[in-house]
């Protein structure tokens, strides 16, 4: 039987598990060849057939010590939701905690288990990750993996962890860039006056990260900074980080992308913000332009300054955004959905696209 397509599955997910796919960094330090090989397997485990994986499962039935393996059926399982897929995708993933808890395979979305699809699984999960940040209290990447678990079930418990993490190895960006992520996200789901704090907060980590990073890494983060530049209200940082995204960008890079698309966003609202309507427009086309990344591709474009641009009556540009967007974005059901609004006159609900 043929797989369904990977967007058709990923709508059905909670929105908080979405929105914690995108903003949820992989930790920003140079990956070994070792992790990278882990991201390779997990992605080509998606693409197995269920023959392939039962095939998998019976090798781990006679050696269980097989990591690779387990990596690959956790990749295939990722966004499968049946019952027994889920008990399978358990499986693996308590594994995964309780043998290798400072792989950084272990803190990557392919093995986190939200509350909402694994009610009883989560609070096991959640027993023997505080077990492990107990037997590995001075070991960093444990307690970043483990932060990665909480953080969006309990960012309390995972703004402690990260910090324990920082505070050991003060070095490594990738803690910086990971609170200032977790920061980002209250800033999004705050009252007014906390959500400024968080951003504030956001802005001081994440700028914290960029001076500790390489060029490589600066990159990967300038969208979150920018953001968060914008929402602090450092509107002079928010455009020079914006700026510096569609600064000669790296058209091999995975992020080229993202660049061209939150770069001018970005300076979208800016400009809206400073009164000036005709360049908000120009820039919001210059988004929908993009070609595409495989965040984009899968959970689609932000709709912050369409959203914006409605409330100014702004519809046509709008319309015409969602057009481009359909260039990249299979999603054209939801795309089609919101013209419909748009065209009768009504905001859509974006939902968590005005967060991505």
């Amino acid at each position: 039987m043929q797989s369904p397509p990977r967007h058709s599955m990923m709508k059905n997910l909670p929105i908080a598990l979405l929105v914690g796919l995108v903003c949820v960094p992989v930790a920003s330090a140079s990956l070994t060849s070792a992790e990278l090989d882990d991201t390779r397997l997990a992605m080509a485990g998606s693409g197995l057939s269920a023959e392939q994986a039962a095939q998998l499962e019976a090798n781990i039935a006679e050696t269980p010590d097989d990591y690779p393996t387990r990596v690959q059926l956790l990749g295939y399982y990722f966004l499968r939701q049946s019952e027994a897929d889920r008990e399978a995708r358990e499986k693996h993933v308590m594994w995964f905690i309780q043998n290798h808890p400072g792989a950084r395979f272990a803190g990557s979305p392919y093995a986190q288990l939200d509350s909402v699809r694994y009610p009883a699984a989560y609070v096991r999960a959640s027993d023997l990750w505080l077990q492990q940040t107990t037997l590995h209290a001075h070991d960093p990447q444990v307690l970043g993996n483990a932060a990665q678990f909480f953080f969006l079930e309990d960012r309390q418990r995972a703004e402690d962890l990260l910090k324990r993490a920082q505070g050991l190895d003060p070095a490594n960006p990738a803690w910086a860039q990971q609170l200032g992520h977790l920061y980002s996200l209250g800033a999004n789901r705050e009252s007014t006056d906390s959500r400024r704090r968080a951003a504030d907060q956001s802005l001081e980590q994440l700028e914290s990260a960029l001076a500790m990073t390489d060029a490589m890494g600066r990159r990967a983060m300038l969208v979150s900074a920018a953001k968060a530049a914008f929402e602090a209200g450092d509107l002079d940082g928010a455009r020079s980080y914006a700026l510096e995204l569609l600064e000669a960008p790296d058209k091999s890079s995975w992020n080229y992308g993202n660049a061209v698309h939150q770069g001018n966003l970005i300076l979208g609202r800016l400009a809206l913000k400073a009164g000036d309507v005709e360049q908000a427009k120009l820039h919001l086309t210059e988004a929908g332009k993009t070609t595409g990344s495989p965040q984009l591709n899968s959970f689609g474009p932000n709709m912050m300054l369409a959203k914006e641009l409605l409330e100014r009556d702004e519809r046509q540009v709008v319309l015409d955004y969602f057009t481009l967007c359909g260039e990249f974005w299979p999603r054209h059901d939801r795309l089609e959905a919101w013209a419909t609004d748009v065209e009768a006159g009504r905001i859509p609900d974006f939902e968590a696209n005005l967060s991505y």
